[in-house]
């Protein structure tokens, strides 16, 4: 690891400890941190996912996470999980008015409802293979920072998930400007990080943890650039 990164890195894993991420509807876990879901963390097990179901749940979550809080998207999966539809096969059978209705707690239903009917096609024809990024990105509907997160908690693939809080944070510490782009950013902590998916993992979840503590309401009192300059 960069030193300075690894540092970043160490004071927010002392400060808020493992996430646990991606939460998980059907394991009763606590949630560290108290903010977004109430359970399903996994605190130091990175076994996750541990079948076909939890990857496409991860996947699907992904996606219904866009532009929306964890909270809302969590309805929207315990909606499709209680009517058995959850899975690759139960979206492609569903009616896209009534997966626009199990989901409208995520926002944008429509556009959403569609992007998940292409990516469960997207995933019958990939046969339980580990997508390229470059072939997500083609499905309609996935960007990169969706296409990451699923690589990085879907099937463990060491591809750092680069926000809008990453971006706060790190111009912030002057590490980045506004004009650097989702790649040169990736990059950034790629080029700094062993490839190590816990390590992606628990750093992208400790970043979106700080940015709700630190640079909520409009705030922006980051307590890491007094303990960077000591």
């Amino acid at each position: 690891m960069n030193n300075n990164m690894k540092k970043i890195y160490d004071i927010l894993l002392k400060e808020y400890g493992l996430q646990g991420w991606w939460p998980i509807l059907d394991y009763i876990g606590e949630n560290p941190t108290k903010t977004g879901s109430i359970s399903g963390y996994h605190q130091g097990d990175y076994s996750f996912p541990r079948n076909d179901d939890e990857r496409f749940e991860i996947c699907a979550g992904a996606i219904l996470t866009q532009s929306t809080a964890w909270t809302n998207v969590e309805k929207a999966l315990l909606n499709l999980k209680k009517r058995n539809v959850l899975n690759e096969k139960g979206i492609i059978k569903l009616s896209h008015g009534k997966l626009k209705e199990l989901i409208r707690p995520a926002g944008y239903f429509n556009q959403k409802a569609k992007k998940l009917k292409k990516f469960a096609e997207f995933y019958i024809k990939m046969d339980g293979k580990t997508p390229h990024r470059d072939e997500l990105l083609d499905v309609w509907g996935i960007g990169p920072e969706t296409a990451d997160s699923i690589l990085l908690y879907a099937y463990k693939v060491p591809s750092f998930v680069v926000d809008a809080y990453t971006r706060r944070i790190f111009s912030k510490l002057g590490m980045i400007d506004n004009k650097s782009t989702y790649d040169e950013i990736k990059s950034m902590f790629e080029d700094s990080l062993d490839r190590d998916y816990r390590i992606y993992q628990e750093f992208h979840a400790l970043i979106v943890e700080h940015a709700k503590r630190c640079y909520s309401k409009g705030g922006d009192e980051c307590m890491l650039q007094k303990q960077l300059i000591k």
